[in-house]
């Protein structure tokens, strides 16, 4: 029987996380960024740096439970309503347009949340 595989591996270091949650909350996992598909919003991918100096990415699907909010239908990428966030790979703040990107932002707070949250109780 094969060795389950973990959910994260390093290809820099190798080292490897079993779990999101672990993934989560290592304080050597820090969120930096997110790039868009515009497309296909869960096909986006998450930006992650490790302490290695490594850069890992993880898509937007793998993270999507974390969210139970509505998502919108419109994209308003662009409008007078848009700040922009999406287009700045490096923005992590949430956005307050109605626009169906907006998920994702909510997302990348939870995940910032979530990592101060866990490695406090650590």
């Amino acid at each position: 029987m094969p060795a389950e595989r973990p959910f994260k591996t390093c290809k820099i270091c190798a080292a490897s996380w079993a779990t999101r949650d672990q993934f989560i909350a290592d304080p050597e996992i820090v969120l930096v960024g997110y790039q868009a598909n515009f497309v296909e919003l869960e096909k986006g991918l998450f930006l992650f740096n490790h302490a290695c100096q490594s850069t890992l990415t993880v898509g937007v699907e793998t993270f999507a439970d974390m969210y139970s909010g509505p998502i919108y239908q419109e994209r308003l990428t662009g409008s007078e309503t848009c700040a922009g966030y999406c287009l700045q790979r490096d923005e992590l703040q949430a956005c307050t347009a109605k626009c169906e990107c907006a998920y994702v932002r909510e997302i990348m707070v939870r995940l910032q949340d979530r990592a101060i949250v866990t490695q406090q109780v650590v």
